[in-house]
């Protein structure tokens, strides 16, 4: 390496001296440099056992620091220059840690199933594993040109069939698994069936609906009961089911006017039994646990939010169909509802139920009771020829709400329902109250029925206005709602505009009611639920706004489920020696289409899928044929462990070593659980479903003593975007912002047309974006890595300028310039010691960029070294050459930034090998302490001369010097000196008259 100048000569050009760091030179020795650290394996970093322990030897001592990257989905568009952002801050970072001594993990790999891929496929024909397989190769490559520091032989994707295999195992994991709330931890299935055949824990009645004793219950009974425990179960829930895809759709996936982001299909909500994880069994554990790591306080709360805890009540409200009081009307199912005000109660006039509610049938009348109006009050035309029954009122409605999104539900439209013909009885009041349907009310929330206060919740106050119900007050409006809305305390509810949802006055309780008259709304609460209790009629409770996860997809690109079905249609898990189950080749990937009325299950591609659907296991009794389950995971579930998969991505036996798994993971010093990914950084919109999720599988895992942390990052850190200019047309279509042109003042314009500029995250939907590889064509990949570090903190949004770019191919070119000729390629240095100015400027630079690499303060780390390279060009110039010690600091101190113009250097200097894990720069307090200052001395309020004193001189050794001074007599002869002020370090004021 020591002859790589002599080595390597650059054409002569007439337009620049052979060694002029330019985009050729650039390009060339990052070539060259990426071809020597694949070759030598300069990233591998060993594992303390196991296939991947081999390495560089110098291990013992350094203590291990895992560096993760939020990993990208494969698109065929590649990379903008926005995408590495923050690849190149962890990359910086990590070659910083290597430099001061740690031993640092840093891979890389390729989220990789999905819908994107699937649907290409479905448009192209081309199989899905061809295209990621591509989109990844041209992303490696673009990633790779950038010289990022990653053990390559760690790279997964978690379309790999070895990779998926061990998410089908943990997935079964969590299947085998149920949460045993007495211990607050999961535990094996296993371990809760054996305590039912000892009798020492009795199902639940919500598991075993019959209340028959474990030992009467027949195997397939049982296999139910224990299915209802599992933390991975099958359940019947709402779904975005789109007929013109043939599939269920996520939520991201359906737009706000409730139509497919691809095709713009309608989508209708409508139940389906799919496979769900328990999530909600560990809410309370999701929160606590923020608490352990060192997360931005904004992405804990939105974590909470979204979890969403609140304390109140489950009330139980008995009911009759048909009737409100009737004697002999039928009584109905009694209807759970959970509030966070059942201090409100007394004003409940009404119940809402969601249309998918499961009781709905159940509740709906034969005939309309008495003369009550039938209830169709949703802006839609009654169907002609029907008998307008309850349950045609009521089927009619289902179909009404089913044609809309959950977001348009949500939002503030015309409040719409339908009457069932049945009543609650108030537990409190005692009042026979109407059960509706109404689409305000969602069965993912909460109990999927409300008790309806009118008078103290807005969307109540409004569906009571619609269907003239009476909206009695439980506390009295407060001063700031009647001034605000003109009223007095006399006037009725009737003359309220808006319900009242402040902390007023409780009125008088009914009654029998509890009495809670001058009480606060907490003491309320308790109050009212207390009552509840010793009467029958609800409990304390603490929900969630965290549903279960559904987690069936309709769809080809995904993950096999390691589920099969006998004939019972209950699910058994294969055995391990079975996996993995492979997804089949297909050459139609499109679900089967299917009428918007049909009321049968989805046909996945998989069901298509000729000789793969049913497979022939020997269980424990014999060979038998099963069913395969033919829905496949979502594209999260790859996500939700591949940090772990990087620590020992060659192991079949397992899917992590623990040994390995302890070395990387957990804490060298804190509490058991303690530890987790050392730095994880990625972008703020993943900031609440990927990591709940990750966190959710990793604690199962915890539990099952599968792995050795709480947590599975410690420290998160979230990177800013790159934002570019946009222009939109006169059509308001964007046009490529490559192709617009900028008239002398300043106005943009496209094919001589005048365009609109706005500023937007740089993609392609915009048509701003800027290629990698543009950069490195241009300037080289060590330009666009300071670039962007300068750019702005790494946690900041930033504008991209092209134009900008070349401030920071200038400033390495100056580095270049400072340290090697551009004509010969020889280095220059001399032997020879820094002299105190140039030795303060040094350690001053090195006290300063180390501090800011550590806080990830790249930007401010740029600012340094430039001044530092401004300082060398200034203070030696042309004709002389820096010393030694100076120009091997510099190629030091940038090679975390600029990894191939510092190797070029260090080898230019006359050094073997690369310079990753050299010691990074120490720098000396005292050495960077400024030895002597100069103050300015003023003379009646103007700076008259200047003072040089040694740094620490007292006010008394400044006024010595300053009367030695030839300019001290110059302003002071002839005169009265009235004042003389010392500043030390700072200042001298004189004052003459």
């Amino acid at each position: 390496m020591t002859d790589k100048a002599e080595a390597t000569t650059p054409p002569v050009t007439d337009a620049e001296p052979p060694f002029r760091y330019g985009a050729r030179l650039a390009g060339e020795i990052e070539q060259r440099w990426q071809t020597w650290w694949r070759e030598h394996g300069t990233y591998a970093s060993p594992n303390p056992t196991g296939p991947l322990s081999d390495g560089f030897d110098d291990i013992t001592g350094r203590a291990p620091f895992f560096v993760l990257d939020m990993f990208p989905y494969p698109s065929g568009a590649g990379l903008h220059v926005g995408h590495p952002l923050g690849y190149i801050g962890t990359d910086v970072y990590a070659r910083y840690l290597r430099m001061t001594g740690r031993h640092v993990l840093h891979s890389f790999g390729y989220d990789a199933f999905g819908l994107p891929a699937e649907q290409y496929a479905i448009n192209t024909g081309q199989h899905p594993r061809v295209t990621t397989e591509a989109n990844i190769a041209n992303m490696r490559r673009q990633l790779a040109r950038l010289g990022l520091g990653h053990d390559t032989r760690r790279e997964i994707a978690t379309t790999d069939v070895p990779y998926y295999r061990w998410t089908q195992w943990i997935f079964k994991k969590i299947f085998d698994s149920w949460y045993d709330e007495d211990l607050d931890r999961a535990r094996p299935i296993a371990e809760l069936t054996a305590e039912f055949d000892a009798g020492t824990r009795v199902p639940s009645r919500q598991a075993n609906p019959s209340g028959r004793p474990w030992a009467e219950l027949d195997a397939a009974a049982r296999r139910k009961v224990v299915d209802g425990y599992r933390l991975a179960y099958l359940a019947e829930g709402l779904v975005n089911w789109c007929p013109g895809l043939g599939t269920v759709l996520a939520n991201e996936e359906v737009t706000a006017e409730g139509r497919s982001d691809i095709g713009n299909y309608p989508v209708f909500r409508r139940p389906l039994r799919q496979w769900t994880l328990r999530i909600t069994a560990y809410a309370e554990r999701l929160m606590a646990d923020l608490d352990l790591v060192d997360w931005p306080d904004s992405i804990k709360q939105m974590q909470r939010n979204w979890i969403g805890p609140s304390e109140g009540a489950h009330v139980t409200f008995a009911t009759v169909v048909g009737s409100a009081e009737g004697p002999g009307a039928p009584a109905g199912p009694a209807v759970e509802v959970y509030t966070t005000r059942p201090d409100t109660l007394p004003g409940a006039t009404f119940m809402v139920l969601a249309p998918e509610h499961p009781l709905v049938d159940a509740l709906t009348a034969a005939a309309w009771p008495g003369d009550t109006p039938d209830g169709w009050k949703f802006g839609e035309a009654r169907p002609a020829g029907v008998d307008w029954t309850p349950a045609a009122a009521v089927a009619a409605y289902r179909d009404f709400a089913g044609q809309r999104s959950d977001r348009q539900r949500g939002e503030e439209f015309d409040r719409t329902g339908v009457f069932t013909g049945a009543y609650a009885r108030n537990p409190i009041s005692g009042a026979a109250i109407p059960i509706f349907l109404a689409d305000y009310v969602l069965l993912g929330y909460g109990t999927g029925a409300v008790m309806a206060v009118p008078a103290h919740d807005q969307r109540d106050f409004e569906f009571a206005r619609t269907f003239g119900l009476p909206t009695p007050p439980v506390l009295a409006p407060d001063d700031a709602f009647l001034a605000e809305h003109g009223l007095s305390s006399n006037d009725p509810v009737d003359a309220w505009p808006v319900a009242f949802s402040g902390e007023g006055e409780y009125l008088p309780a009914p009654p029998g009611a509890p009495v809670l008259t001058g009480l606060s709304k907490a003491d309320a609460v308790k109050t009212t639920v207390s009552w509840l209790e010793a009467a029958g009629g609800g409990r304390a409770a603490r929900s969630y706004r965290l549903r279960d996860w559904l987690f069936s997809r309709q769809r080809y690109w995904g993950e096999p489920f390691p589920i099969v079905y006998d004939e019972t249609g209950l699910p058994i898990a294969v055995p391990d020696e079975v996996l993995p189950v492979e997804l089949p080749e297909m050459t139609d990937f499109r679900p089967t289409p299917m009428a918007e009325d049909d009321t049968s299950d989805p046909v996945p591609p998989l069901a298509r899928a000729a000789g793969w659907t049913t497979v022939t296991l020997d269980l424990g009794d014999g060979p038998r044929e099963y069913r395969r389950e033919t829905n496949t995971m979502p594209q999260w579930a790859g996500s939700c462990w591949y940090y772990l998969r990087y620590l020992d991505p060659t192991n079949a036996e397992r899917f992590v070593d623990p040994e390995i798994e302890r070395y990387w993971m957990q804490a060298a010093d804190g509490p058991a659980g303690d530890g987790g990914v050392d730095l994880y950084v990625g972008g703020v919109e993943h900031a609440v479903l990927h990591l709940l999720y990750a966190r959710f599988w990793h604690k199962v895992l915890y539990d099952l003593g599968l792995v050795s942390t709480k947590e599975p990052f410690k420290r998160l850190f979230n990177q800013g975007m790159i934002q570019a200019d946009a222009f939109l047309d006169s059509r308001g279509m964007y046009v490529p912002a490559a192709e617009v042109t900028i008239d002398p003042d300043g106005a943009p314009r496209h094919e001589g047309e005048p365009v609109t500029r706005r500023s937007g995250k740089m993609g392609k939907s915009l048509k701003n974006s800027v290629t990698p590889d543009e950069m490195y064509d241009m300037y080289g990949a060590d330009t666009l890595r300071v670039y962007e570090m300068a750019m702005g903190p790494l946690d900041a949004d930033r504008p991209w300028r092209t134009d900008d770019i070349v401030g920071s191919h200038r400033f390495l070119q100056r580095l270049w310039r400072n340290l090697v000729d551009e004509a010969t390629g020889e280095p220059r240095f001399v032997d020879a010691d820094l002299d105190d100015e140039a030795n303060r400027a040094l350690h001053r630079a090195i006290l300063a960029v180390r501090a800011d690499y550590a806080g990830l303060r790249f930007n401010t780390a740029v600012a340094r070294l430039i001044e530092l390279t401004n300082f060398v060009s200034k203070h030696y110039g042309d004709a002389r050459r820096p010393p030694r010690a100076l120009a091997e600091a510099m190629a030091l101190m940038i090679a975390p930034l600029a990894p191939h113009v510092a190797e070029e250097l260090w080898s230019r200097l006359g050094h073997e090998g690369s310079l990753v894990r050299e010691p990074f720069p120490v720098g000396d307090e005292s050495l960077a302490a400024e030895s002597t200052v100069t103050l300015p001395v003023q003379v009646n309020g103007k700076v008259r001369f200047t003072l040089s004193v040694p740094a620490a001189a007292g006010e008394d050794d400044i006024r010595s010097a300053l009367t030695a001074h030839e300019d001290y007599a110059k302003y002071t002869d002839g005169k009265t000196v009235k004042r003389l002020i010392i500043v030390p370090g700072r200042i001298v004021n004189i004052a003459v008259a």
